[in-house]
């Protein structure tokens, strides 16, 4: 996955939350610790994270601050995303394949960099949707291409947005266990043993 992958998941974020830009923000995500100011936030944070971590070596070496008020005004919010997602998506498309940077999932390369941009995104951009009584509608290939990334032991169930929904935890699908925990495959998928992470109880 490339810069233009972290883009395009921004450009659906904005189109599903500028028109709400006018709502109440500070309103509480459903089933999750977060108001819809506070997802995109930590969603805008976490992208710029990846766009230094992708450089600054695979140890937790760096010394960087950095966040994204949640208190700020609503468009300055979703602002921030979308300089963030350009911010990352430089940042992966100007990196060498055999760049590692820092994940606690494990040292993930700019392809790996650049689908948990997208997976923070869209997820965390869906969460804030349904903060607001609305929901995102990413490109399926698009969502495919992350879940095929980032959780390559789910197959999708027919739709891989709804697939990738569930596998971050955040919906029920037909037949599949709820995922309480989850966890990323951030490392390079060549060097994945086939196996999905025991994650415990």
């Amino acid at each position: 996955m490339r810069g233009d992958d972290v883009l395009a998941a921004v450009r659906t974020c904005r189109d599903a939350l500028e028109p709400a830009l006018d709502r109440d923000w500070s309103v509480a995500v459903p089933d999750l610790e977060f108001t819809v100011a506070s997802v995109l936030a930590h969603a805008a944070t976490s992208t710029t994270w990846y766009a230094l971590d992708v450089w600054s070596g695979p140890g937790d070496d760096a010394a960087f601050e950095t966040n994204v008020r949640a208190d700020a005004e609503n468009s300055k919010i979703l602002t921030s995303l979308g300089a963030a997602a350009h911010v990352c998506a430089a940042a992966v498309d100007a990196a060498p394949a055999t760049v590692r940077g820092f994940h606690p999932f494990g040292p993930a390369d700019p392809d790996g960099f650049a689908a948990m941009a997208c997976d923070e995104l869209l997820v965390h951009g869906d969460d804030a949707a349904r903060g607001l009584g609305t929901s995102l509608a990413p490109d399926s290939a698009l969502a495919a291409r992350v879940l095929a990334r980032l959780f390559p032991w789910h197959e999708s169930d027919g739709d891989p947005w709804r697939t990738l929904l569930w596998a971050n935890g955040r919906i029920e699908l037909p037949g599949r266990p709820f995922q309480r925990k989850w966890k990323w495959r951030s490392e390079p998928l060549a060097t994945w043993d086939g196996r999905a992470p025991q994650l415990g109880r």
